[in-house]
């Protein structure tokens, strides 16, 4: 334990450091722990360390929605910085992740320290300053055969909203009192970032900007090690590893016996402080898209170091146990396993590059060597688009047979390849990624799990699929086909097909440049050619008044590269012409959504960013807490979040709310906001459950204490797939087939609507992956999962299932953008 000094020591006393660099106390000009740092604040402290020290590199990565600097410093000894860009390859090319043979003679271990991945938990990057000081000053002999990389804020956004809240709020001296005003953060809190994701939930897939910036410099680094640095609770002490089980199977037995070792080194520390800690229990290794798991499945050993605290805590606050944590106590913590973590790597170099090759090159005994996808080209396209972003290698199938486990019949089947089909294979360096990612169903050796339990890229992305055992040829075909239209003003307009997001987002195009589009409700002929639901019509007759208006509609469909079919006339070969009662305009909708207090923050954040950054539509925010005053009149759709609206609904809203409804207002009600019109007056919805036999024999729950919680799992669901129906001849479901695998994240489940319209739905439950409790199995027998109810003019939508979780439900995000653009029109 040489390595660690006393923190205290080190708040209290400054060194005598070479090079002019500054302590953070004497920099900052408070005690680390005084006060909370804003993010300039921290990037101005390792700027200046790194001008002062030839031990430290300092590099912008990116920047946040909010326009702040997402930065990460590189640590290590002067000979290995000036060296470093060779140690970087050597390291890569040990992993067999870039060509060339390794020099065994310059291995180093390569350590990352990311914090302040939830913003309010604000204690870890005060503590990666201290970190910074103590490897330039106390802690050089760590930096001999180490390289430590420290990401000071993954989430700068989420930090400084929570940090300048505190800064406004608190009491002078801070109130330790769980009551007072500094303890109790506003809607919605620090921890997400601008959209208000958990980048701690996006490490998969990407889905935010600062995800995407940073998965460039993780892999061109691919440390061994990679901690995320967190806070929970005020009554939990401090968690580090050994994980929880469930372990995912692809974790080696050197991933498990290495965290270990590491925490036992970080538990001898606490013992001689005599601070509390506890293990393995909570926060398994599963889910693959967390800053613990997504490291692991990429051969380094990734833990979560959870230290007592959150946005509770501030400066300083009694727990339940009476005891004062205070935020120098959460610094000192985060400081220590920091510390240790690279101890215990620089002692380890040789077993951590052995183990770390062997983990890349050991891809062949997986039961799937390569998995086949075909289907939409939009949805290929955005799968490619994920995989590139990781860095997994593809390519497409050769015209051939391919036998392997079908993923929408679960059998093992043969299917015809063509040059068409995207093959992503096992057998590749980040071939264990591509097994997590891929594999139909993950095996679990626990149901309790700290998330969801499903998330297979096929069913994500609506994708016919085969898992096949054998590794399947594939040729390169990067070429893109490049859609060129031209403007046919001759002719009576232009038809485009309706069936991805991409024809969503030229949808939404036009409609901002006011051009008029029609959509067909039923099949139709147009010039030999079959059009099928949903397909959009943009006709010249309806934009007379539109200047340029051929070169506009071409020109947008250029640039989101949809093929133009040009009709010489709008009478069709079959089904409706342009001007039947069948071919309905599309309205250029006035949207809104609510947010504010007990709504979700994080679904409402989904739906902000999809609006945003994925279809690019205007949708106005109105708060709860002004709503009342709304006048509705303003917007065509308004959405629900899910939350809890008893309190935001008073009698007096629900009543205007349903009677604009009944005027022609649409309402969108997503997961626990449908479950609000349940079982109320004038509304279909009802809870589903399923009739128990009534037990005469009953005398109370003799279930043992110590079996509760496991006794409690067979009512849920932890975010599994399951397979629905489709009435794929509504409106809600253009686009789709006659199924739609979902994505059910809880059990909540409604009968079927008696008079609605029962879009997607479940009748027999057919579980395809994931956990589902028997119980809440059952109870899912014929329950809608989407459906629209009418109400005079207008329609309320259910969206039970929430299709924008976390924004990476590809599949799903259509039925969203239909329940808005056609429904009800």
């Amino acid at each position: 334990m040489k390595y660690l000094f006393s923190l205290f020591v080190f708040l209290s006393i400054n060194f005598q450091v070479l090079n002019a660099q500054q302590s953070p106390e004497d920099f900052l000009g408070y005690e680390p722990g005084e006060q909370f740092s804003r993010h300039a604040d921290v990037i101005n402290y390792f700027e200046h360390v790194a001008e002062n020290s030839s031990l430290v590199q300092y590099h912008t990565y990116g920047e946040t929605y909010e326009r702040r600097a997402l930065t990460y410093a590189i640590i290590s000894s002067e000979e290995n910085l000036n060296n470093l860009e060779s140690i970087r390859k050597n390291h890569l090319k040990n992993a067999g992740l870039l060509n060339g043979q390794n020099n065994t003679n310059n291995q180093k271990a390569i350590v990352w320290l990311s914090y302040n991945v939830h913003g309010n938990e604000a204690s870890s990057t005060e503590a990666a300053m201290v970190t910074l000081y103590s490897l330039i000053t106390e802690n050089t002999d760590l930096l001999e055969n180490s390289v430590v990389i420290i990401d000071p804020s993954v989430n700068p956004d989420g930090r400084d909203r929570y940090v300048n809240w505190y800064n406004q709020v608190k009491a002078t001296p801070f109130n330790t009192a769980q009551a007072a005003t500094e303890h109790h953060e506003p809607w919605p809190g620090g921890r997400p970032n601008h959209y208000l994701f958990d980048l701690n939930r996006d490490w998969a897939w990407a889905t935010q900007k600062e995800t995407r910036q940073r998965l460039k410099i993780y892999n061109q680094w691919m440390p061994h090690i990679h901690v995320d640095f967190h806070e929970q609770g005020i009554n939990d002490p401090y968690y580090f590893a050994p994980a929880a089980e469930p372990f995912h199977e692809v974790i080696t037995p050197f991933q498990r016996e290495f965290q270990t070792k590491i925490g036992k080194n970080n538990a001898a520390y606490f013992d001689e402080e005599g601070w509390l800690f506890f293990t393995k229990e909570r926060f398994d290794l599963l889910y693959p898209s967390y800053g613990d798991t997504y490291p692991t499945y990429l051969g380094a050993i990734g833990m979560t170091f959870e230290q007592a605290g959150h946005g509770r805590a501030g400066l300083g606050i009694e727990t339940d146990e009476g005891e004062i944590l205070t935020l120098k106590d959460r610094i000192a913590h985060h400081f220590t396993t920091g510390i240790s973590t690279i101890e215990v790597a620089s002692q380890n170099i040789q077993e951590l590059n052995n183990e770390f090759k062997k983990f890349f090159s050991n891809n062949k005994d997986f039961e799937y060597q390569s998995y086949a996808l075909s289907g939409n080209t939009d949805k290929i396209a955005a799968v490619k688009q994920l995989l590139d972003r990781h860095e997994i290698k593809y390519g497409y199938a050769e015209n051939q047979r391919i036998k392997g486990y079908n993923y929408s019949s679960w059998q093992n089947e043969t299917f015809n390849a063509t040059e068409e089909t995207l093959v992503v294979s096992s057998n590749q360096p980040k071939g264990k990624m591509v097994k997590v990612l891929f594999e139909p169903d993950t095996k679990l050796v626990d149901s309790l799990t700290y998330d969801i339990t499903a998330w297979s890229i096929p069913y994500a992305y609506g994708l016919e699929a085969i898992a096949s055992p054998r590794s399947i040829s594939t040729a390169n075909n990067s070429t893109e086909h490049k859609v060129e239209n031209t403007a046919y003003p001759s002719g009576a307009g232009y038809i485009s097909k309706w069936n991805s997001m991409q024809d969503a987002r030229f949808l939404a195009a036009l409609l901002k440049e006011d051009i008029r589009v029609r959509f067909s409700e039923v099949p139709f002929e147009s010039e030999g050619r079959q059009f099928d639901r949903g397909s959009l019509i943009i006709t010249k007759s309806d934009n007379l008044t539109t200047e340029n208006f051929d070169e506009k509609v071409v020109e947008i469909a250029n640039t989101y590269n949809r093929q133009l079919l040009t009709a010489n006339s709008s009478f069709a070969g079959s089904g409706p012409d342009f001007g039947s009662p069948d071919v309905k305009l599309v309205n250029p909708e006035r949207i809104a959504v609510l947010k504010g207090e007990d709504i979700s923050s994080l679904n409402y954040g989904e739906i902000w960013h999809f609006f945003e950054q994925d279809l690019n539509y205007p949708v106005t925010r109105i708060d709860t807490d002004y709503f009342e005053r709304i006048n509705l009149s303003q917007f065509d759709v308004l959405i629900m979040p899910e939350g809890y609206y008893k309190n935001v609904f008073t009698e007096a809203i629900l009543k205007d709310v349903t009677e604009w409804i009944r005027g022609g207002g649409k309402l969108i009600a997503i997961g626990e906001a449908a479950g609000y019109f349940s079982g109320r007056d004038d509304f279909q919805l009802n809870e589903n459950e399923v009739k128990k036999p009534e037990d005469s024999t009953k005398t109370g729950n003799l279930v043992p204490y110590n079996q509760r919680e496991r006794e409690s799992i067979k009512n849920l669901i932890t975010g599994s797939i399951v397979k629905t129906k489709v009435d794929n001849t509504h409106p809600m479901a253009f686009g789709y087939g006659d199924s739609y695998f979902s994505l059910k994240l809880n059990s909540d489940s409604y009968s079927l609507l008696e008079d609605g319209y029962n879009v997607a739905y479940i009748q027999d439950p057919e579980i395809v992956s994931g956990f589902a409790g028997s119980e809440a199995k059952k109870n899912l027998k014929n329950s809608v999962v989407f459906g629209e109810e009418r109400l005079g003019s207008g329609s309320i939508i259910y969206l039970v299932d929430n299709p924008l979780f976390r924004s990476f439900w590809e599949n799903g995000k259509l039925f969203f953008v239909n329940s808005l653009f056609f429904l009800n029109n």
